[in-house]
């Protein structure tokens, strides 16, 4: 079991200690504890500020008949389902492991949402004026299509031409390493 360090620490134990009785396989990704089953990502357990969580990776398959599962990022997320708590006595260890199985199952039965095709972005000016820079123009074509589009999408969701202008300035030593913007995240 990996070290919790978190206002939730006892809590947190405590969901980990639930999912160490299946098959899960535990792992670390996003400074978090993540399970998986045949190197898919199931469920993760992370503590925030006022909640503490688990996090079901393909959790828009579960039936959720007790209600309890949310979507964190309406709009945004599509298949990850995220079951907040706000104190100890709150962990039904048999509802946790009844949600824990039946995602096992949806994993082993290959269950996953196809991912619907981004629209292609437009370059926004203030990025292609940035690339006029040749060297990092050049870097910047070296890319794959997909750290490509990371950029774009990064820089374009910005609202404000500040935020817009901060956010080129911290992509480009990225750029001319050759790295994606969450490469760092990638193992």
């Amino acid at each position: 079991m990996s070290k919790i360090i978190a206002p939730w620490q006892e809590e947190l134990a405590a969901l980990q200690a639930i999912i160490q009785k299946t098959a899960l396989e535990e792992t670390i990704k996003w400074g978090i504890p993540v399970y998986t089953h045949n190197g898919r990502n199931v469920v993760g357990v992370a503590g925030f500020k006022s909640h503490f969580t688990l996090w079901f990776y393909n959790g828009v398959f579960l039936k959720d008949e007790s209600n309890v599962l949310t979507n964190a990022q309406e709009g945004k997320t599509k298949s990850l389902r995220q079951w907040r708590f706000t104190a100890q006595d709150q962990i039904d260890e048999a509802l946790i492991l009844a949600y824990l199985n039946e995602a096992i199952a949806n994993e082993k039965a290959g269950k996953q949402l196809e991912s619907e095709p981004k629209a292609k972005l437009s370059m926004p000016p203030q990025f292609e004026q940035a690339l006029k820079d040749l060297p990092l123009r050049q870097h910047f074509e070296r890319l794959t299509p997909y750290k490509k589009n990371e950029y774009v999408e990064y820089i374009t969701e910005a609202k404000q031409e500040t935020t817009k202008l901060a956010r080129i300035e911290r992509i480009k030593p990225l750029i001319l390493q050759g790295m994606g913007l969450h490469d760092k995240y990638k193992k």
